[in-house]
Parts: structure tokens; sequence; C-alpha cells
């Protein structure tokens, strides 16, 4: 398996100095391969969306899945061999007059993109490998939205979201959301973020992020600040250069780890596909704060209706 990730990542760094005329004609197989996953997603979307089906209701809507799938490997200097596989999908069920959709993920999905994704620091991530629940929300316009399903190691849970955004001047926008949720198991939780996002030109752009997350079988907070700015060169490139720290409120609010790194983004081969580089330090309190070097690389895929 790590064989294959190493392989994987050389072959996806070669191809991308070649031509792009003949990555269209020598590269068919990713084209295979997109057709293959999204037809996949999409069979089941409609098998989901003819079970709430009503025999009176004809709804010339079709349904339709998305999935996003991301492979990365996060070698440093205390750990070679850190591995990360995401995948999520999404349906969407037009014959519940498109307030309900179906979500399944290996991670939660309800953390921020843009957290320490190169920490070493999993036990939290770990605890949230897989879920599958529906979400509904009054309307598909609406900030409010419920989920019921299973998650965290099988556990039965429920839970509300609400989000909102509010321009606070023309190049400002503060975004906010909040939940709360119960599993069977590990009891009460609730999370609460809120970030800024400030346009400093039509190609970049500032954000700091908060995020809090209670804990009712631990009885604590973990929380998250970042501060990141992305600049666009172009349609295909962007860098996020940022500064992540994140800790605990027990035994004492403290310190668990913070890192600074320069993530480069670009779109190749095709507009579904993408690769990401970003060199990093990292520290943590179980390694003393001593500095550790090292570099993500990450290919991401998005699989869907064209």
């Amino acid at each position: 398996m790590k064989k294959s990730y190493l392989l994987f990542f050389i072959s996806i760094a070669f191809i991308t100095n070649i031509n792009a005329q003949e990555m269209k004609q020598e590269y068919q197989w990713l084209d295979n391969m997109h057709q293959s996953i999204a037809s996949s997603v999409n069979t089941s979307a409609l098998w989901f969306d003819e079970f709430f089906a009503l025999e009176e209701f004809e709804n010339r809507e079709h349904a339709f899945g998305e999935a996003r799938i991301r492979l990365g490997w996060e070698p440093r200097s205390r750990d070679v061999v850190e591995f990360e596989t995401r995948i999520k999908i999404r349906v969407k069920l037009p014959n519940l007059k498109n307030r309900a959709d179906l979500v399944l993920s290996d991670y939660d999905d309800d953390r921020p993109g843009n957290d320490i994704q190169a920490s070493g620091n999993n036990n939290f991530v770990e605890q949230n490998r897989f879920s599958l629940a529906l979400r509904w929300r009054s309307s598909p316009e609406s900030g409010l939205s419920h989920r019921i399903g299973v998650g965290r190691r099988l556990q039965a849970f429920v839970k509300s979201r609400y989000r909102n955004s509010h321009f606070l001047t023309d190049k400002t926008i503060l975004r906010w959301e909040t939940s709360a949720y119960l599993y069977s198991i590990d009891g009460l939780g609730a999370d609460f973020s809120w970030q800024v996002g400030y346009n400093a030109t039509d190609y970049s752009m500032f954000r700091w992020n908060n995020h809090y997350y209670f804990r009712d079988q631990t009885n604590d907070w973990l929380w998250q600040h970042s501060l990141q700015k992305l600049t666009q060169f172009d349609e295909k490139n962007a860098l996020i250069a940022g500064v992540y720290i994140e800790g605990l409120s027990r035994p004492n609010h403290r310190l668990e780890e913070y890192l600074v790194s320069l993530r480069w983004r670009k779109n190749i081969l095709r507009k579904w596909l993408f690769y990401e580089v970003e060199p990093f330090i990292l520290w943590r309190r179980d390694e003393m704060f001593s500095a550790s070097y090292g570099i993500a690389l990450r290919v991401e895929g998005f699989f869907g209706p064209s």
C-alpha cells in the first residue's frame, strides 16, 4: 500500500510536465477512471432516491451523487510513514424536494478543510473516521440543518447545525456556525467556529479561522486557530501560507501543537484533478516542542456530473 502511494505521487509529478495536448491523448485512463467512479456514485444516488419516491409524485429532476477523494503522504523528520486518505460522498435526493441529501464520509467533514492537516495529533480525527447520515433542511437555502445517522465507531447520532455569514465591509466577510450533537456512547458535544476573510486584492485574501469543540466524553474543549494568506496566480495555481495552533482545555488551557506551512495547490491534467505540495514545520508537546520538518504531498479528485 505504501509503495503504491509513492508510485502514484511520482507518476503524477512526472506527467504534470508533459504538454497538455499530449496529456489529453495519452492519458485516456484518467477519463475512464473518472467516468467509472462518477457512474458508480450516480447509480447509488438513483437507488437511494428511488427508496424515497412516491408513486403519485412525478419528479422530473434526476438524483445525482458527487465524490471527493484525497490521497496524501506527509513524511516528516520524526515520522516518514504518515499517510492520509479522505473520502466524502454526497447524494442529492430530489424525491425529498431537495431538502435532504445523504452524506458518507471517512472523516469528520465538519472540521475545517484548512486546519492542521499535516499534524500528528490525530486522536480526535480518528474517532470521527466514518459517518453515514441523512441531512435535512427546511429549504435548500436554509442555514439550519439536521442529521441522523451512524458515526464514530458506528454509534447512532443526531446533530443540528446553523450557518450564517455577514458582510462587514465590501472587502470583509464574517462566516460562523454552531452545532450540537448527541452520540449513543460518547454523549453530548458541541462546536462553534467563525472565520473572518479580507479580500486584499482581486487575487489574494487573508483568513482568520477559529474553532472550538466541546466533548462530553472527556469533558474538555479542543480549540484551533489559524491565520492564512491565500494567493491565486492563475486559474490553475494557488498558494496558501499559514500559521496554525491547536490545544486543549484540560488538564489546563494549554497549547498542544503548532505549525507553519506553505501550501501550493495546482490543477493538473484534468479540471477535476488537483495536486498539493506543502512543506511545513511542526512543533508538538509530546515531542517537547522540538521542530519536526516535513513535506506533504496530496492528490485530490472530484467525481460527479459534468
